[in-house]
C-alpha cells in the first residue's frame, strides 16, 4: 500500500523556509524535495488559503511563512491538507445486515476513532518552531549546518 507523505513533505518544506532568511521559490524548494515546482505551488497553496504562508511574486518573490513557527502545529499543517486519511486499516462493509460484520467494525471504529484522536492530539502539541529546533540540535551533532542542502 502506498503511503501518504504530504504532511512530511509539507513539513520538510516549511523547515526550510523556517531557516531560510527572505522568500524562497518555488523551484528551489521543488530542488530540496526533488519534485516539480508545480507540486511544490499546488501543496502551498492550502497553507496559504490557511494563512500559513504568503507568495510574493516577481524578482525577489517566493514563499514565506505568514506566522510564527511557534503558533503553527503539525495539527495546523495536517488541517491545512485537507486532513489525509490517518490509518491504513478500514472496516469490511460487504455485509451490512451481517451482525458479526456489525460487531467487528463497532469495536473496530472506537479503536480507530481513539488512535485517531491520539494523534489528532500529539499533532497540536508540535510546533514547527519545536521541529526547527531539533533540525539545529541534529545538525549541530553532524557537524553541519542547517540549509536547502541534502546529504
Amino acid at each position: 500500500m502506498r503511503r501518504d507523505s504530504r504532511l512530511s513533505g509539507v513539513l520538510h518544506v516549511l523547515l526550510h523556509m523556517a531557516n531560510h532568511a527572505g522568500p524562497v521559490t518555488s523551484e528551489t524548494l521543488a530542488k530540496a524535495m526533488s519534485t516539480n515546482p508545480v507540486v511544490i505551488r499546488r501543496v502551498m497553496a492550502g497553507l496559504r488559503d490557511q494563512g500559513y504562508v504568503r507568495a510574493e511574486k516577481g524578482h525577489g518573490g517566493g514563499w514565506t511563512l505568514a506566522c510564527e513557527p511557534a503558533a503553527l502545529t503539525l495539527l495546523d499543517v495536517y488541517t491545512a491538507l485537507g486532513e489525509p486519511t490517518l490509518l491504513a486499516l478500514g472496516n469490511r462493509t460487504e455485509s451490512p445486515g451481517c451482525v458479526v460484520e456489525q460487531a467487528v467494525n463497532a469495536a473496530l471504529g472506537r479503536s480507530f476513532a481513539q488512535a485517531e484522536a491520539l494523534l489528532r492530539a500529539s499533532f497540536a502539541d508540535v510546533t514547527l518552531a519545536a521541529l526547527a529546533a531539533d533540525v539545529r540540535r541534529r545538525t549541530r551533532r553532524a557537524g553541519g549546518k542547517p540549509g536547502m542542502a541534502h546529504a
